[in-house]
């Protein structure tokens, strides 16, 4: 039996040079130096339609939720714009509406690390968001989490990166998705799936 855990990374831009996106690379590439098999779902080659509830899901869709629901961990990344992450990864994350129905649903118990890639400082901003959305996704989010701040400086034109130090905080990142998600793996004795339901019928009856 093949026990190899799967990290997907999720994010980049839609620009042709993205430093979210190169920032996703290094940290999926300490995902597999920690042996996880990895998988990068590029939002500019992905060519997402915009969500809409009401439309049926296309190839490009259907291979963004599949690939996610089957990973075991996963990596966001995003760029810093006005403040919060781009347009093109919140509408990547609104398509996993479509889990709602499987068994576990959403992205329950993916344990998932966030990276952010900022012009200025203020990269904290982007992970936040990617915060709220993880929980939303019954997702696990590890604590240590990577906004690089003054992207310009750390990557260059060709998107190879230039700071050792963000270098190795990228790669620690994407080996403790692995570590987090070898735990989750091999514990049988948690039952999240149960805890949740029985949590939300209480706050139904409270509500």
């Amino acid at each position: 039996m093949d026990t190899t855990l799967t990290v997907v990374g999720l994010g980049g831009s839609l620009a042709r040079y993205s430093r979210s996106r190169a920032a996703l690379q290094v940290a999926l590439e300490g995902a597999a130096n920690a042996d996880a098999r990895t998988q990068l779902l590029d939002l500019r080659e992905l060519q997402l339609p915009m969500f809409s509830p009401e439309d049926e899901p296309t190839g490009a869709v259907d291979e963004l939720i599949e690939t996610c629901h089957a990973a075991d961990g996963m990596l966001w990344s995003s760029p810093l714009y006005q403040g919060s992450i781009s347009g093109a990864l919140k509408n990547a994350l609104d398509w996993l509406r479509l889990l709602q129905d499987r068994e576990p649903p959403f992205l329950h118990d993916k344990v998932v690390g966030l990276v952010s890639a900022a012009g200025g400082t203020q990269g904290l901003q982007a992970i936040n968001t990617m915060e709220f959305v993880t929980r939303a996704l019954r997702a696990w989010a590890v604590p240590y989490v990577v906004p690089v701040a003054s992207a310009a400086r750390v990557f260059n034109e060709a998107g190879q990166i230039q700071d050792r130090s963000v270098e190795s905080q990228l790669r620690m990142l994407g080996s403790e998705v692995v570590r987090v998600a070898e735990r989750f793996s091999a514990d049988d004795s948690l039952h999240r799936a149960t805890e949740c339901r029985q949590a939300a019928e209480r706050v139904a009856a409270v509500a």
